[in-house]
């Protein structure tokens, strides 16, 4: 039986430092952390080989004691924190203490340093844990701190580094992370000879951003702030023009420190709903501040990931924030998508509210579909149904008389008709002038887009977009309420389906239920369908269960019942709505925009496609290099 034995210093600064120091840009990390700890208002990063063979970190803050340079690279010494207690109340970026020494055991490392007291400087030189004795130095105030030949001494670790191209990137990303951070520090990033980065101190976090991430991303920030007692929220969030393939771009900030968590993601998430289409990612730039007592930051050596006292409210304070934010603001698609909806005194008044914030606190309840309230007035349609919602019956085509028809295309124009096709045409022009003047402003394109003069220029649409969200939210409002229509079948119509489909299928009957299908189980794998949505009448039933079955079966896990009647509401919708293709008449394409401004949001369709282009009249004089 082995003898238990006490594990040697340099044993158990290479543990910590496997915890720790993961590859140079861990080490970029830590320091940063230090300099920002040490009141540094300059912090200058210097990489060679993407860290490999150096990084050197100098700031201009307080600098260190001579006396304390041998406890700095000691393991679980520091000045950051002295009693158990202290670990709930950490307001300081480092705190642990083995940071340098977990560098200094697997490196050839120098410090250099001075107070402002000091008259001089201090250097102190360990290779690979190994301390050389402190000798004096000439330096300014500050600290330098070199880290050379990282895992020299550990060569399995040092195999699982990355190319110079690869480790930059990350070293890059962690220094992007504390400059975000700290926007009132001057931080500077050079790579061999090259400069990455030079970040001016500013006030405007803005400022911050666009530097690091383009004017484009930074003009296209929503302003976001809420505060909660004693939680406050404060930053930017992207139109939904603008997202990602991952969640990269999720930058979330607490108390100054850089955090993970994936509770505060799915809320991001959960805002953009609708927003955005499937697989991207939204783009954030948030500030959570709050006592440090509210969250414990000891959970993971490298302090990324954070423990909330209370989770919930933070993830429902973000949800809010965020909503309400989108719900009063211009999101359409294009270069004038910034900035307070013109539609926004409209949904106000049809509301009944006295304030945006009310209104749109009154919209978010509408989110949970298992809520026994009655629909928001905002969402209620006013008056009759939208006209287009009576299908079963196709669309009737442009009469020839009172409506505007599609105009010909170039191949349709034949030699023998051409008079007839310009006549059209002319034809088609003069009726789009009578819609004009009668109000609706509006005409279809190739039946496919409605093209709407707007005050500063004009909005092309995506009829197919726009109905599918009109209905999406009609339909939403009425499940909540338990009024959706349904129509029963005289003789229930059985259909086969594989046997995990047909078990998907019966589990969910009483999902499926309020969506308006009806099934049972008819024996084997085959199951009746004794109903289903009235507004779906003109589709056999074999096909609407079929889609329901796909969305049943396209998750790996099984997925949450909201987010499966969410997403079996998209399918109802997009099925109901108007297609690519369809001609509309006059009072159609009246109906669609009239109804539109009743939406929660107009802007997106529930896939999170945009239902609209808006384009200034700038943007077309540019077009046409009048400017």
């Amino acid at each position: 039986m082995p003898r238990i034995q006490q594990l040697s210093a340099s044993v158990v600064n290479k543990i910590a430092a496997g915890e720790v120091i993961e590859r140079p840009a861990s080490v970029v990390k830590e320091l940063l952390e230090n300099s920002i700890d040490a009141g540094a208002t300059r912090v200058d990063v210097r990489l060679e080989a993407g860290g490999r063979e150096l990084i050197r970190v100098t700031d201009n803050g307080c600098g260190i004691e001579a006396d304390d340079l041998m406890l700095a690279v000691s393991n679980h010494a520091t000045s950051k924190i002295v009693s158990a207690d202290d670990l709930f109340e950490v307001a300081t970026m480092g705190f642990r203490g083995e940071a340098l020494a977990s560098i200094a055991e697997v490196s050839r490392t120098l410090l250099r340093t001075r107070t402002a007291e000091s008259a001089s400087g201090s250097e102190l030189r360990v290779n690979g844990g190994v301390a050389e004795p402190v000798v004096p130095a000439g330096c300014p105030v500050g600290t330098t701190i070199e880290v050379r030949d990282l895992f020299f001494n550990t060569p399995v670790r040092q195999r699982f580094l990355r190319s110079p191209q690869t480790e930059i990137g990350h070293a890059t990303e962690a220094f992007v992370r504390i400059a975000l951070a700290h926007p009132e520090v001057h931080c500077r990033l050079e790579h061999g000879q090259r400069e990455v980065h030079d970040l001016p101190p500013t006030d405007d976090w803005r400022v911050r951003i666009a530097a690091l991430f383009g004017d484009e991303l930074a003009d296209a920030l929503i302003e976001v702030e809420s505060v909660d007692p004693p939680i406050s929220l404060k930053g930017y969030a992207a139109n939904p023009q603008y997202s990602r393939a991952n969640n990269r771009l999720q930058y979330l900030f607490l108390n100054g420190r850089n955090i993970r968590d994936r509770a505060l993601q799915h809320a991001l998430g959960e805002a953009y709903r609708g927003l955005l289409l499937t697989g991207r990612y939204p783009i954030c730039f948030l500030r959570f501040d709050m006592p440090a007592n509210l969250a414990d930051v000891n959970v993971h050596p490298t302090k990324l990931e954070v423990r909330f006292q209370d989770g919930g409210r933070l993830y429902s304070q973000l949800l809010s924030t965020l909503r309400t934010k989108f719900l009063s603001s211009d999101l359409r698609a294009g270069p004038g998508g910034q900035g307070v909806s013109p539609t926004c005194e409209e949904d106000l008044a049809a509301s009944g509210t006295s304030s945006i914030v009310e209104w749109a606190k009154d919209q978010l309840t509408q989110r949970r579909f298992d809520s026994a309230s009655a629909p928001s007035p905002s969402m209620r349609p006013v008056g009759e149904p939208l006209v287009m919602h009576r299908l079963p019956q196709p669309f009737r085509p442009f009469p020839e008389a009172g409506g505007v028809r599609p105009m010909p295309r170039a191949e349709e124009v034949s030699a023998e008709g051409g008079a007839d096709d310009i006549a059209d045409a002319a034809a088609n022009l003069q009726a789009a002038a009578v819609v004009r003047e009668s109000g609706a402003k509006a005409i279809q394109l190739h039946n496919r887009y409605l093209i709407v003069e707007t005050e500063h220029g004009m909005e092309i649409i995506d009829q197919h977009a726009l109905h599918e969200r009109i209905l999406y939210e009609q339909i939403r409002a009425k499940v909540a309420a338990g009024q959706l229509e349904s129509q029963s079948l005289l003789v229930p119509e059985p259909v086969d389906l594989a046997a995990d489909e047909a078990a998907a299928v019966l589990e969910h009957r009483e999902l499926l239920k309020k969506l308006g299908v009806a099934v049972e189980p008819f024996g084997g794998d085959t199951v009746l369908v004794s109903s289903y949505p009235a507004m779906l009448a003109n589709l056999p039933p074999r096909e609407v269960l079929g889609e329901v079955v796909d969305r049943l079966m396209s998750s790996d896990r099984l997925p949450e019942a909201t987010d499966l009647l969410d997403e079996l509401l998209h399918t109802v919708a997009c099925k109901a709505a108007v297609k690519y293709g369809d001609r509309l008449t006059s009072e159609e394409i009246t109906a669609l925009l009239d109804h539109r401004h009743l939406t929660e949001n107009h802007h997106h369709c529930p896939h999170g496609r945009p239902t609209a282009l808006v384009f200034s009249c700038d943007d077309l004089d540019k077009q046409f290099k009048r400017i």
